[in-house]
């Protein structure tokens, strides 16, 4: 995949033909996915290459004077299911003050003179320009190529939105929201060292350090399963304070791998959370938080041999 920056005062242009999706593309789900599909046909058809346009950061952390935004993918996360979908250039707006200030008719000027675009793919819900003034069909007026707009992509319940899978992912519902992505809904971070509390109980467990722009599952414990160099394991995820015996003001996220053998530090691991088996919870004595684990365990051996 090339990377293209694009920003505020962009003097370098970009030759290649490129037919270009535009959006932020958080989660890549099953609308996103609609939007790649749309611009993989459509470059095809003039040999083209794919690009995906998006921005960095989320123009949200402006609007909220850089407070904290969480998202349901990291950029990495994003750029690898770019490329899994067909995505050949991802094109970065270095998205400042500035850039926020733009018309919506500078905007676009600001993209067509950087980029040698041959098509643009949007949403019909894409405002863009300040304050959004800019939408699908004044983007049609202004743009110097043919636009595509497509439509909401829908299930039973209406238009499939990062929204939606937002609220499944806080209320620990990771079945819906992987079901809204089209693919697994999947945390990804690095095994780093932690207080050996959990190998002290006789369920060592690895301590994930994952990305702060994460929004977060609802916590508690879940059963999931975990890959390790490329291979899977069933485990079971802790998501929380660890009120117990380590209590910490953050939440931690640790997993404890069935039937797994070998050293996970520094190893850089991916875990999908399949189902939320309860609460967190505070435990008067090792036994009984023992007791509890052990039955954990069952359950995750029950619900993921479905």
């Amino acid at each position: 995949m090339r990377m293209i920056t694009v920003s505020y005062d962009q003097t370098k242009t970009y030759s290649t033909p490129l037919v270009a999706c535009i959006g932020y593309f958080d989660g890549m789900h099953l609308g996103h996915q609609a939007l790649i599909a749309k611009t993989v046909e459509e470059a095809k058809k003039i040999g083209a290459e794919t690009a995906l346009i998006t921005f960095d950061p989320d123009p949200w952390v402006l609007v909220r004077d850089n407070a904290d935004v969480h998202h349901i993918t990291t950029m990495r996360q994003r750029l690898n299911k770019s490329v899994e979908f067909g995505i050949q250039n991802m094109v970065m707006l270095k998205f400042t003050k500035e850039m926020s200030q733009l018309s919506p008719e500078d905007f676009i000027a600001l993209i067509t003179r950087s980029l040698n675009l041959k098509g643009i793919v949007c949403g019909f819900d894409f405002h863009y320009g300040y304050k959004g003034q800019g939408d699908a069909e004044s983007l049609k007026k202004d743009a110097p190529c043919p636009v595509y707009v497509v439509e909401a992509v829908e299930d039973e319940e209406g238009k499939i939105s990062s929204t939606r899978i937002d609220q499944a992912i806080e209320a620990g519902d990771a079945e819906t929201a992987s079901r809204l992505l089209g693919y697994e809904y999947c945390l990804e971070g690095t095994v780093v060292h932690g207080r050996g509390q959990g190998r002290k109980l006789g369920f060592a467990t690895a301590n994930v350090k994952y990305d702060p722009e994460y929004l977060l599952p609802k916590a508690g414990v879940y059963a999931c399963y975990v890959e390790v160099n490329q291979k899977r394991y069933m485990g079971m995820m802790n998501l929380g304070h660890n009120p117990t015996f380590n209590y910490r003001d953050d939440l931690s996220l640790e997993i404890h791998l069935l039937d797994y053998e070998g050293d996970l530090y520094g190893k850089h691991i991916s875990v999908y959370p399949k189902v939320y088996l309860r609460e967190e919870m505070k435990f008067q004595n090792r036994v009984n938080l023992i007791m509890q684990l052990e039955r954990d365990v069952r359950n995750v051996r029950k619900v993921l041999s479905r």
